[in-house]
């Protein structure tokens, strides 16, 4: 699996963006450690019951734009 790397400034902005899209996330789950990516995809999938890697996906495509509203 490729390396996800995320600073806090970008995690903020993509974790409310990922709160729309699956709003029974809670801040339990968004919850992330800097260097614990890894951790936060496989918490991410099994709450959303996705693949690790679509998660994965669908954060990097989300991380190259930021400014955009859309998921």
């Amino acid at each position: 699996m490729d390396a996800l790397i995320l600073n806090e400034a970008d995690w903020k902005i993509l974790k409310e963006k990922i709160k729309r899209k699956y709003n029974h996330l809670t801040d339990e789950d968004l919850a992330y450690t800097p260097g614990q990516e890894a951790d936060l995809v496989a918490k991410l999938a099994e709450r959303i019951k996705r693949k690790p890697s679509y998660v994965l996906f669908t954060l990097k495509k989300e991380l190259a734009n930021l400014s955009s509203n859309r998921l």
